[in-house]
């Protein structure tokens, strides 16, 4: 699985990483560090269906150990969305390992830019006692807007659906 990293996250990290060779854009995600109820907080987004997952209140330990978080936040995510159980092990298998790299290109970092924009403006619903924030997931998941893998408006929710069912058709 291929996670871009953004320019601030990157920073963060004090890592400095390159272009991942092209794969399938369902297999990528891209992360980037938001500040929510000023605490650091991890934002994903699938860059194919614009879903999104939110990671609260990360400690700098937490940082030394994203790609363990990063899988449990999308594996996590995915049955949130309703993703069967057997499907979510099978993506995350065909996945792999996480590979650090850039973010997948302007037009998904401007869907991860509207996704934060999103999270923002329903901050309301963070659970401050929490580090996983599913209800803020779902409400950021249940808004319309558009996404890199598909043409056209519908919920990120809806897309990332779609990504799963062309998914298990193709198999």
């Amino acid at each position: 699985m291929q996670l871009g990293l953004t320019w601030p996250l990157q920073r963060l990290l004090r890592v400095s990483v390159p272009y991942g060779d092209p794969i399938e854009h369902g297999l990528c995600w891209d992360a980037h560090c938001i500040t929510l109820h000023g605490r650091s907080s991890l934002l994903l987004v699938h860059c194919a269906s614009r879903y999104t997952c939110v990671r609260y209140d990360l400690s700098p330990m937490d940082w030394n150990r994203l790609s363990e978080l990063v899988l449990d936040e999308i594996k996590q995510g995915l049955l949130e969305a309703g993703i069967p159980e057997e499907q979510v092990r099978a993506y995350l298998q065909e996945a792999g390992e996480i590979q650090l790299t850039r973010t997948h290109g302007r037009r998904e970092v401007a869907f991860l830019n509207r996704a934060w924009e999103d999270v923002l403006s329903a901050d309301l619903l963070v659970d401050q006692s929490s580090h996983r924030q599913p209800i803020l997931n779902y409400t950021v998941n249940d808004r319309l807007c558009r996404c890199a893998g598909e043409d056209g408006m519908d919920t990120a929710h809806a897309h990332f659906m779609r990504y799963f069912q062309e998914r298990e058709q193709t198999r």
